[in-house]
């Protein structure tokens, strides 16, 4: 009731009397749990930020891909001051694999999703295999930090245990866990019950990244093994180049404390957040705060002119990440939302409309507040098909064809021949463990003994 009573919340105890013991302490539990004065300014903040950006939005500055030999230079000399960090132990990798498989119709964790066009790999052992070849390359024992939720924490860290980590070290893995915040009435900000014993909770967005690395503890034990850098992404993108040394050094060089990459958006109702510059500070805004006729303006070539689409794949410094941490500086974000909860009654209620607000924080807030920001474009052939739907784009059919290609560019780098669609997609489904090769510079210096691909391949 102490920590109830001064926020106005003391109504989540009514049916203590009738609660048995168990229920009591789960009860108690949670509500120890919350910082019931960052929910009251979260829902401060929230319902502050409605109105529409009044600054002048502009393209981003981006260090667009190579198109000289002098680019193609300077990114070489990037990639070896990335390989040194990589090699001295100052790079850590930050998975974000806190979602369900739920709308893939997958039970589990998203990241036990099976994706690999032939032997169909999950999610987390691609990702896992590609650290654990990182540090055989570099002779170095890459930390792997894995935000989970507090729904598929427990199946997240049995997953692991259960294929032996994919081969990483056990200690080398650091899972820890993403925090929750109460949902509250819309109408009066009082914090609803999804039973009489517990809170109605939801996770606190992926921002809520840097809350969790210190709440865990895991950011000061990288900084004391040395760690300087981390490399974030999520777990439903396997085409990604974790810990790419390019970037990294890019990002060094640059004297950045955050960096990302982006691509250029298909078109102006792709679903990425566009990165802009808005005051003279670079940030990232949502698709759907975007004003349609900024998303849709072009220039004088036909493209768009704030094309920059962000796709969760990031760099930060450890020391901007302990700063912001300090600070608790990433604001808010409602979400109005249909969320079950007990009436006054006690009974379970299902609303037909919005009527709850959620509240979450955005990592790439974090961009405004760098005192050095660098945005990097990369190619989407390369690094960028996210698995999210069960069907039609970004689902399991497109990703592994997108997997396919990639692999058959590397091939046909290596001197095989593969057979194509008119579209010139792979006619084949083709899989190249990350062990095997990381890149198309590595596969070229194997022994294929292959001249065509002449059906499902897998090199492993």
């Amino acid at each position: 009731m102490r920590l109830l009573t001064p926020h106005g919340q003391e109504h989540l105890l009514r049916w203590w009397p009738e609660l048995d013991d168990a229920q009591r302490a789960c009860l108690a539990e949670q509500v120890r749990a919350v910082d019931w004065s960052t929910l009251a300014r979260a829902r401060d903040e929230a319902l502050a930020a409605v109105g529409p950006i009044d600054l002048p939005i502009h393209p981003a500055p981006v260090r667009r891909l190579a198109a000289s030999f002098e680019e193609w230079e300077q990114e070489q000399a990037a990639a070896e001051t990335g390989q040194d960090l990589l090699r001295e132990g100052s790079v850590a990798v930050l998975l974000v694999a806190g979602g369900q498989g739920t709308r893939l119709g997958h039970p589990g964790p998203k990241g036990a999703y099976p994706i690999g066009p032939v032997t169909q790999r999950t999610l987390f052992q691609i990702h896992a295999e590609k650290v654990l070849a990182l540090g055989r390359r570099y002779e170095t024992s890459l930390p792997l930090c894995i935000m989970t939720s507090p729904d598929n924490d427990a199946q997240t860290r049995r997953f692991f245990e259960e294929h032996r980590y994919f081969g990483l070290e056990p200690e080398q893995v650091h899972f820890f866990v993403q925090g929750t915040l109460p949902a509250v009435d819309a109408a009066s900000g009082k914090a609803l019950l999804a039973s009489r014993h517990e809170l109605a909770l939801s996770p606190n967005g992926h921002g809520g990244v840097v809350e969790a690395l210190t709440q865990s503890r895991l950011l000061a034990r990288l900084e004391k093994q040395g760690v300087k850098h981390l490399f974030y992404f999520q777990v439903d993108n396997p085409l990604v180049k974790i810990a790419d040394p390019a970037f990294l050094g890019l990002h060094v060089q640059a004297g950045a404390e955050l960096s990302l990459k982006v691509l250029p958006k298909l078109s102006p109702e792709e679903r990425l957040g566009v990165v802009v510059e808005v005051g003279e500070k670079l940030r990232v805004i949502e698709y759907s705060d975007l004003p349609a006729e900024l998303a849709s303006k072009r220039n004088e070539r036909g493209e768009l002119e704030l094309w920059a689409g962000s796709i969760a794949i990031h760099v930060f410094d450890t020391a901007f990440l302990k700063r912001l941490a300090e600070s608790s500086a990433l604001p808010f974000h409602r979400a109005h939302k249909v969320v079950p909860h007990l009436d006054h009654a006690g009974c379970l209620s299902q609303p037909e409309k919005p009527h709850a607000l959620k509240f979450e924080r955005f990592v790439f807030d974090a961009l405004p507040l760098a005192r050095k920001a660098l945005v990097i474009e990369t190619s989407r052939r390369e690094e960028f098909e996210p698995l999210k739907n069960a069907r039609g784009e970004n689902s399991p059919g497109t990703v592994r064809q997108a997997m396919s290609n990639l692999y058959a560019d590397w091939l046909e780098a290596a001197g095989v021949t593969v057979p194509r669609h008119a579209d010139g997609s792979s006619r084949f489904p083709i899989e190249i463990s990350p062990l095997f090769a990381l890149d198309a510079e590595e596969l070229r210096g194997k022994p294929l003994n292959l001249e065509a691909v002449e059906g499902p391949l897998v090199l492993e």
